[in-house]
């Protein structure tokens, strides 16, 4: 409060938006990675096999991919904070239905559902970030931190589920989500401030329908391929599906006069190098917590809370990193930023190929390392590599901008991971993505912009 007054001063109201939205943002991907450790509890509960495990644990992630680009175009027609009341009401029902599940069934549908709601929630974000925000200068720095939460979200999620795992029952990780969806919406009016809604603009029913459905076949045909054979009808005709379904969108997109999603705008070079980045370091970041987490648990026989504690030095390296991206992208700029975290975050990866799944190796030596320089290089990457890929956008794209920026976080571990995992084995997948990320370094490096 004020000395003399009733309201808060602005630069506190800012900070108290910033945090609100920061922590839903970071929630989103808690809620995608925390089912991960539960799994196996999960299947033997329920008496669920490998594929319906797989299709469970996929569920969030398809629907939030699918629906991302429909979620940007609704908080740019209605209105940032319209858009996140709508869809945080939406994530605390499924959150609040989920624990309560019977079966397999009413489980994977409140997965599904929560996966819609953050397709809404996280685009309407980034819009009303920009009402907080709306300065260029002071935008690009939310940015630059923004970029680090929905990787400390993932490591978040793999941390607390072991614990909650350990000490309760896989269904209270469920309480997270709820318990932020709940707050965030008790908060909104208060805190965040009010959305100008662009009425003017088209909805593109058709643009939305077949992007949704192009994108949930294709990843689903790309997840199913850890149990079945790609030359199989299982995994050929969703792929297929989704690849014409896909090439029918982006064809009505070119013709459409208001389209879902502007085909320019992922054409500037600036845009496309930094989602590319963010695609290569979610993918290294969620690869590396998916095969350590079998590693140790399976080879090592780690338990479920011990293999979660071996991730706290990555929390804490990507907490410190995180800290220090805004100050650094102030000095040196985005794009000397988004480089060194590439370059770092592949030697990390290219370390822990080499070290990290020999059983014989110890933890100090073998995965430690490789965790810290992966943690560093991922929280500048993502940080630097988000003020770039919203760098010129303007006002009126700022949910299109924020689900484009969430769909290649989404899409980098789904098709990349399902893709390198059949090229080769775990060392393999950590090391060609470690390579992927030293060559994104190169291309930021050597990259020219025009001025935006």
């Amino acid at each position: 409060m004020t000395a003399g007054g009733t309201t808060q001063p602005l630069d506190a109201r800012h900070r108290y938006a910033f945090a609100l939205l920061g922590s839903v943002q970071a929630t989103l991907i808690f809620t995608l990675a925390s089912i991960a450790v539960p799994l196996p509890l999960i299947g033997r509960e329920l008496g669920l096999r490998r594929p319906d495990l797989i299709l469970l644990s996929a569920s969030y992630g398809l629907t939030f991919a699918g629906l991302l680009l429909l979620g940007g175009r609704l908080a740019d027609r209605y209105g940032g904070r319209r858009a996140l009341t709508a869809g945080l009401v939406l994530l605390a029902a499924a959150s609040a239905a989920a624990p309560f599940a019977p079966g397999p069934g009413t489980l994977l549908a409140a997965r599904l559902a929560q996966g819609a709601g953050a397709a809404l929630v996280a685009p309407a974000a980034m819009a009303v970030l920009r009402v907080v925000h709306p300065a260029p200068a002071a935008y690009g720095r939310a940015m630059a931190t923004w970029g680090g939460l929905s990787v400390l979200g993932a490591t978040s999620g793999n941390l607390l589920s072991g614990v909650i795992v350990a000490w309760f029952s896989w269904r209270w990780t469920f309480a997270v989500p709820l318990v932020v969806a709940a707050t965030a919406l008790a908060l909104a009016s208060r805190w965040l401030p009010h959305t100008t809604p662009d009425r003017n603009r088209a909805l593109d029913l058709t643009g939305a329908l077949l992007a949704t459905a192009g994108i949930t076949l294709a990843s689903y045909g790309l997840v199913v391929t850890d149990v079945r054979p790609w030359s199989s009808a299982g995994v050929l005709l969703p792929l297929l599906g989704g690849a014409v379904l896909i090439a029918a969108f982006l064809y009505t997109e070119h013709r459409a006069p208001d389209p879902l999603l502007p085909i320019r705008f992922l054409f500037d070079r600036r845009r496309a190098l930094a989602l590319t980045a963010i695609a290569l370091s979610a993918c290294g970041t969620a690869m590396t917590f998916v095969v350590l987490s079998l590693h140790l648990q399976q080879t090592r026989d780690w338990s479920a809370l011990r293999t979660s504690a071996a991730f706290v030095p990555f929390a804490l390296a990507l907490i410190a990193s995180g800290r220090t991206a805004g100050p650094l992208i102030d000095r040196y700029g985005a794009r000397a930023v988004t480089t060194a975290g590439l370059g770092t975050g592949g030697a990390g990866l290219a370390l822990l190929a080499a070290t990290a799944l020999h059983a014989h190796i110890p933890y100090a030596y073998g995965l430690l390392p490789g965790l810290v320089l992966l943690a560093a290089g991922t929280a500048a990457s993502f940080g630097g590599a988000a003020v770039l890929a919203t760098e010129g956008v303007p006002p009126r794209q700022t949910g299109l901008a924020g689900g484009v920026l969430n769909s290649a976080m989404e899409l980098g571990p789904t098709v990349l991971f399902a893709l390198l995992l059949t090229l080769g084995g775990d060392a393999f997948s950590l090391a060609a993505t470690g390579c992927a990320l030293a060559l994104a370094a190169l291309l930021h490096h050597r990259a020219t912009y025009p001025t935006p």
